[in-house]
This record gives C-alpha cells, sequence and structure tokens, in this order.
C-alpha cells in the first residue's frame, strides 16, 4: 500500500499552526513532525503522571494545609497581640441585674484591669455603679463571676436607662489604655452586648 501525504484541513491546519507556536517549532517543519512531536509531549507527559502516585500529590496538598496551620497558629499563640472584649448581659429580673464578663483575646497576660459600671437613669443621675480590679487576665481567657455582677433594686422596670462601662488594663508593652462605652438599656427584658477594645500587635 502507497503512504498518502499528510494533508490536514484548514481547522486542523490552524490547530497543528497554534502547537507550532507554543512548542516553539519553526514554520517550515512539516505538519506531521509537528503531530509527532505533540504526541510525543503528551506521552512524556502521561509517563510523567504515571510516575508520580497520586498518594504523593495527596501528601503534599496535606503538607501545605499543616504549613498553613502552623503558620496561623504561630500568629494567635506566639505573635504578640493586645484585644479585649467585654461581654455585657442586661436583665430585668427583680429589679435590673448586669452581668459582665472580661475576655483577653490577645496572646499575652493583660495587667491592672479595671471595670467600672455605672447605671444611670434618662437624666444621667447615678442610681447604682461597680467598680472591679484584677490583678491580670491571661491571655485566650475570660473573667467573670460575682465581682462582676450587679442588681440595682428599687428602681422601675418600665422606664429608660443607661449602663456604662469602663474598661482599663496595661498591655503587654507597658502602656495604659482606658475605653468607654454606653448602651441604653429598658426597652427589652434582656439585652446582650460585645464591646471590643481597639486591636494591636507587635511590633507593627
Amino acid at each position: 500500500m502507497n503512504d498518502v501525504p499528510f494533508t490536514p484541513d484548514p481547522d486542523k491546519g490552524r490547530l497543528i499552526d497554534r502547537v507550532r507556536q507554543q512548542m516553539g517549532l519553526d514554520e517550515d517543519v512539516p505538519h506531521e513532525d509537528v503531530v509527532r512531536a505533540a504526541e510525543d509531549a503528551a506521552e512524556r507527559l502521561n509517563r510523567f503522571r504515571e510516575d508520580i502516585p497520586v498518594t504523593k500529590i495527596a501528601m503534599a496538598g496535606v503538607s501545605l494545609l499543616l504549613l498553613f496551620g502552623l503558620l496561623l497558629s504561630g500568629w494567635y499563640w506566639m505573635l504578640p497581640r493586645d484585644g479585649l472584649t467585654v461581654h455585657t448581659v442586661y436583665m430585668q429580673k427583680g429589679g435590673h441585674v448586669v452581668l459582665v464578663e472580661v475576655e483577653n483575646d490577645g496572646s499575652r497576660l493583660v495587667t491592672d484591669v479595671e471595670v467600672q459600671v455605672r447605671f444611670l437613669d434618662a437624666e444621667g443621675e447615678e442610681l447604682d455603679v461597680m467598680d472591679t480590679r484584677m490583678d491580670g487576665v491571661s491571655a485566650h481567657s475570660a473573667v467573670a463571676g460575682d465581682e462582676l455582677e450587679m442588681q440595682v433594686v428599687g428602681a422601675t422596670v418600665w422606664a429608660n436607662y443607661t449602663v456604662s462601662i469602663s474598661l482599663t488594663w496595661t498591655d503587654y508593652a507597658g502602656d495604659r489604655h482606658t475605653e468607654r462605652w454606653e448602651h441604653d438599656v429598658g426597652a427589652w427584658a434582656t439585652e446582650v452586648f460585645d464591646d471590643r477594645t481597639a486591636r494591636r500587635t507587635w511590633p507593627f
């Protein structure tokens, strides 16, 4: 049987020209040589894929995830970072009850923590006050309890009031900070507030 010359149709010819450009072959290379070169490249790629087991690829992906997790945990646990959150719950229960929790979201101990909660009427008159001092709050921990609970009796539950919260602390670098928040209460029997201090990261 006689060999029939390779004569691609125009669409195949454009495809082969594109393959020639991508493979860096000269224009004078015959079409059939381009096809053979592309087939050889595809065969080498298939052999390369067969030489690398799927399990190795999966293990490489798991290793990258573990490395990423270590970097994140290093930032969360090791990098000096300062940030506090004051969680406040207001309830109408035999009067007015205010419960406070101080959470240290940072990665270092904060010291000399002072919490003041003032319960004010609509005219700004102070009906009750709670002052609590703590030596410190450890990293990634929270402090609550009887010393951070306040009950106001004798004030009607049919009026509006203001809960004024002041938080003072010394950060990891030894700097002193104070932040204040105010919340209007009385419209609902139970209300919850989360107040976050400014976040700082050293040495940035």
